[in-house]
């Protein structure tokens, strides 16, 4: 038998596929859906766990200090003063006022510096704390801001302690107490004793109270010294450094300033009152 051959045709239309529709309100409405059930999750978990956005305003980045660099004496330093709100963390070791110690031999002076107004300007002369930097200009609410003369050049204290880098630093500011806003006094001095603070973290700083006043003093009152000595002790604490309370080695039994360390004359502290604050210093170290 003879095999039928079955032959196909092949037609010369292309064969057209079906076309895909893009419907953009479907993809809207997935975006809405999704967004919802976020929002959904969102609400429920910050009700029970707390809103997950909220940032920790109360954490305290610490300062890191960057390695000092020798100045020479009379050149000022470039780098700025840091932020005083950047301040270090309080050292729960220390005692506030800081009390007695073993008594430290008077070679202690040599590495040892002194920034003060009036108060302490002349201690230099019966003690042998020699390394004294400061003016009868200079008080607590412009100590950021006045310029010192001394062998460093005629800068700020901040800058003089910046070219000295002492081992151990005494402050002792608050001659314009009584002329000058309290506040702002205690603002600038927070400011200086920071900024030093951070720059030179390995110095020791100890914040001096002031002595008490004089029984004849018109303008300041005890009452007024009490009080600033007062925030001045806070002052350290916050910062984390030393406070002394000089002020009780000067004080008399009425509370006002024991009449053997006042000179009648040029109404100041006389070399007796100095020599006490000396030997107050060398008992009362970290």
């Amino acid at each position: 038998m003879e095999k039928k051959h079955t032959v196909q045709r092949i037609s010369n239309k292309k064969r057209v596929k079906p076309k895909v529709r893009f419907n953009f309100m479907i993809i809207v409405i997935i975006a809405l859906l999704s967004f919802a059930i976020c929002f959904v999750f969102y609400m429920i978990h910050a009700n029970v766990s707390g809103d997950v956005l909220d940032d920790d305003d109360d954490d305290v980045i610490p300062q890191t200090t960057a390695a000092v660099t020798e100045v020479p004496a009379g050149e000022q330093q470039s780098g700025q003063p840091q932020d005083a709100t950047q301040a270090p963390a309080v050292n729960a070791d220390i005692a506030y006022p800081l009390p007695q110690s073993d008594a430290k031999d008077k070679d202690y002076f040599v590495n040892s510096a002194l920034v003060t107004d009036s108060t302490l300007l002349s201690i230099g002369k019966s003690t042998d704390f020699t390394s004294v930097f400061g003016s009868s200009q200079l008080g607590a609410a412009n100590c950021m801001t006045v310029t010192i003369s001394s062998s460093c050049g005629n800068v700020t204290p901040y800058e003089t302690m910046q070219i000295k880098k002492p081992q151990n630093l005494y402050i002792m500011l608050g001659s314009d107490l009584g002329t000058s806003d309290t506040d702002e006094m205690v603002s600038a001095y927070t400011t200086l004793v920071s900024n030093l603070h951070n720059y030179l973290p390995s110095m020791d700083i100890y914040v001096m109270q002031l002595p008490p006043a004089a029984a004849s003093s018109q303008t300041v009152t005890n009452d007024m010294v009490n009080e600033y000595n007062s925030k001045l002790l806070t002052m350290a604490r916050n910062l984390g450094v030393y406070c002394i309370d000089t002020n009780t080695a000067l004080r008399g039994a009425d509370g006002a300033l024991d009449t053997d360390y006042w000179s009648e004359d040029d109404g100041q502290l006389n070399s007796k009152a100095y020599k006490k604050i000396a030997e107050y210093i060398l008992t009362h170290t970290a």
